[in-house]
């Protein structure tokens, strides 16, 4: 392929979804979810149920399922309103701030879990981890647009 065929195709891509298409239209037109994305969420609340079957009334246990669960449940409606949103609307401000923040709270619960059954070296290894991925998050999120950078960093200029 070469560099023409190459920026072809990624202009044909421009306006599809970062995740996918997740929406399947029926025969009749009617919108409805695809097959992977029903399956992925019938599996998301199996094993969240299943966990707090087995925690057997542990407080923490069932709060760290249930928290989970919706806190993800949350984040793919966000995710999906967000990229189904127009490009300037207000709304899409907001959505992005929504999605950083639940992103952000997951990471630092499931962080702590990992953390809390690791010697110190390796806690501080993941805590270090989870603070990149979260500043990684919130740069591409609200400093990057559309492939500029709107902030830069003078140590990058090499």
């Amino acid at each position: 392929m070469n560099d023409d065929e190459t920026k072809e195709a990624a202009d044909d891509r421009q306006g599809e979804p970062l995740l996918g298409n997740a929406v399947s239209t029926t025969p009749t037109g009617d919108a409805g979810y695809s097959w992977p994305t029903v399956v992925g969420f019938a599996f998301l609340t199996f094993t969240s149920g299943m966990v707090v079957y087995l925690s057997k009334g542990v407080p923490a246990a069932v709060s760290f399922a249930v928290f989970s669960y919706l806190n993800l449940v949350l984040l793919f409606y966000c995710l999906r309103r967000l990229e189904n949103a127009e490009p300037d609307s207000p709304a899409r401000g907001k959505l992005k701030i929504a999605v950083c923040v639940l992103a952000t709270l997951l990471t630092a619960v499931v962080t702590y879990k990992v953390a809390a059954v690791m010697p110190l070296p390796v806690q501080i290894l993941v805590w270090g981890m989870a603070a990149t991925t979260v500043g990684g998050g919130f740069y591409s999120f609200f400093l990057c647009q559309e492939g500029k950078v709107t902030y830069s960093f003078p140590c990058l200029h090499l």
